[in-house]
């Protein structure tokens, strides 16, 4: 202890000294941080380095060196620049990374670049999904290349461009996940941009432009290159008056044609063309047309809407589904048509301002419903046949008219249950009916079968409320009786409610059926063709006649009325 009490002792100050420059070195190593060593030994598996200030000397694995391409860097000598991840491990050893370290200084070099907008050399190492992978040549860090910044013209193959060293442009840089996406594609428009600038210059509104050639399609147009220095585009809807699905349709590559500048845009570095304003307009001989008269068409073009058809060449109109056919529901044009027929239509429409015709098929045949209701008008009587039928109606065709008239199953009989009497009916048969409704703009006809005979209800058209009939019981069940009027073909129902009185007597079961018994008409609508009968009322009526007709005593004994005698007695107390 004595050595450090006089520091002027030689020794205390090499000491010193020495203690100083210790803690310089140390406080220069930081976590974090790159920092240089110099390689002073390689074996088969490992690069030691010496880095002053450290207490142990950091090793690289000789693996790590060779993915990066620095096996060169792996002799006595060398320096290695590595991230210090840590300066102790649990072990008590250095860790430290040349790929890491290569890998920060290679993303600042990227930043630096970016924020002065400056190219980088890079080359194309691999392919992906949606572009390919770019490596920076100087710090090996890896970007992406998006398919769209390959080039500025479409390229099937760019195997000549890989593993060159070229000039890419940093368009976006993610500073937080550390992700570079950079375009080849500017680096090559930069050049041609004055270059073109010049050429678009060159062109103005109204130009015509001689033997351009088709270079390409595209859904939306036909691109055309222009003395070799230019592509122009022709739009779809410029290539001509007639309806043009697919450029191909019209043109084939190599072809040349004439253009006529539509458009020039200097910011965009575009000019647009057209081909079909080169030849007059079609849509100017519109007033050679009339509404309402009937011209030969041309089907061009069928789609699942409808067809479209050319009144000329060049003058295209629009046949639409609905107005194929007065009667076909849902019809198709291509189940009707094929292109290049020529079909009759009439012109329905002539818009000048939005250039549009449109057309009618059917107009040019008399609508079979204004027919129909002409030859058979409501009340009238029609024989048709069956063609077709669902759960709940028949649809009759007319003979001579290309007409469904729609036949309800209510409307077949009057005696049984519709749905039951339907049932008998098959396709093909005859049937005839009566007009009951006629609806020509709403292309309907409504027909009833049952109408065509006699009206078994006519029976209560004689008849009034609380008369009695007699009726014979045809089926009982628990909800009441079924009964058939004497002289009537119609059956009805007599309530469990409406059986008697009492409701001890109230029961179906009392009757096995075959039964001719009396009842009373308790509703009649003759016009409703409803009629309620009741055995009830009929008892209630003749017990009111028997009390009016035999109100002394010991009247009613005899009467088969078992309260009768009770109620005899309650009214003579009252008369008293």
């Amino acid at each position: 202890m004595e050595i450090y009490k006089d520091l002027s002792n030689p020794a205390s100050k090499e000491f010193e000294q020495l203690l100083n420059s210790q803690f310089t070195k140390t406080a220069n190593l930081e976590e974090g941080k790159i920092i240089t060593g110099v390689v002073n030994k390689v074996t088969d598996n490992f690069v030691f380095l010496e880095v002053p200030g450290l207490k142990s000397e950091p090793i690289l694995d000789i693996n790590e060196l060779k993915s990066m391409g620095m096996l060169d860097k792996a002799k006595v000598g060398e320096k290695i620049s590595v991230l210090l991840e840590r300066l102790e491990d649990k072990k008590g050893e250095v860790l430290v990374s040349a790929s890491k370290a290569q890998k920060i200084q290679g993303w600042d070099k990227l930043v630096e670049a970016y924020e002065k907008n400056e190219p980088i050399m890079g080359k194309i190492t691999g392919r992906v999904k949606g572009g390919c992978i770019v490596e920076h040549i100087d710090t090996g860090s890896l970007m992406f290349l998006p398919g769209s910044q390959i080039s500025d013209k479409p390229l099937k193959d760019i195997s000549h461009l890989m593993n060159e060293p070229q000039k890419f442009a940093l368009i976006k840089l993610d500073k937080v996940r550390g992700n570079a996406c950079v375009s080849r594609r500017e680096i090559i428009s930069s050049f041609k941009k004055e270059d073109k600038i010049k050429i678009v210059e060159k062109f103005k509104v109204g130009d015509i432009i001689k033997g351009a050639e088709v270079k390409g399609y595209s859904s939306f147009g036909c691109f055309f290159s222009v003395n070799g220095e230019l592509d122009v585009l022709v739009h779809l809807q410029e290539i001509s008056y007639s309806r043009v699905n697919h450029p191909d349709e019209v043109f084939t590559i190599g072809e040349k044609h004439d253009l006529k500048v539509i458009s020039v845009d200097l910011e965009k570095l575009q000019v647009g063309c057209s081909v079909k304003q080169l030849t007059p307009d079609p849509f100017e001989n519109i007033s050679n047309y009339e509404l309402n008269k009937i011209y030969k068409v041309k089907v061009v073009k069928l789609m699942d809407f409808g067809a479209f058809c050319e009144l000329e060449k060049g003058l295209s109109t629009l046949l639409h589904s609905s107005e194929l056919s007065w009667t076909k529901k849902n019809i198709s044009a291509k189940k009707m048509f094929k292109v290049g027929d020529e079909i009759d239509c009439v012109i329905t429409e002539i818009d000048k301002e939005k250039r549009r015709v449109a057309i009618s098929h059917r107009l040019t045949t008399d609508n079979p419903f204004e027919t129909f209701e002409k030859t058979y008008p409501i009340g009238s009587e029609v024989e048709g046949e069956v063609a077709s039928k669902n759960e709940y109606s028949i649809f009759l065709k007319v003979d001579g008219l290309d007409i469904d008239a729609f036949l309800h199953c209510n409307d077949l009989t009057y005696l049984n249950n519709g749905e039951e009497e339907l049932a008998k009916y098959k396709i093909g048969d005859k049937l005839k009916v009566k007009v009951l409704e006629v609806k020509a703009a709403e292309q309907k006809v409504r027909v009833g079968l049952r109408q065509t005979q006699p009206d078994p209800f006519d029976w209560f058209n004689d008849k009034k409320v609380k008369q009695t009939i007699t009726v014979k019981i045809i089926s009982t069940d628990n909800k009441g009786l079924v009964v058939r009027p004497e002289g009537c073909e119609m059956d009805f129902i007599i309530k469990k409610s409406a059986i008697a009185i009492n409701a001890a007597d109230a029961r179906p079961a009392r009757f096995t059926g075959g039964e001719r018994i009396d009842c009373a008409i308790q509703e009649l609508d003759i016009d409703k063709r409803k009629a309620t009968l009741s055995i009830k009322l009929l008892e209630e009526i003749e017990r009111k006649v028997a009390l009016d007709t035999y109100g002394s005593e010991a009247s009613g004994k005899n009467l088969p009325f078992s309260s009768l005698s009770d109620d005899l007695e309650k009214k003579k107390k009252e008369d008293e």
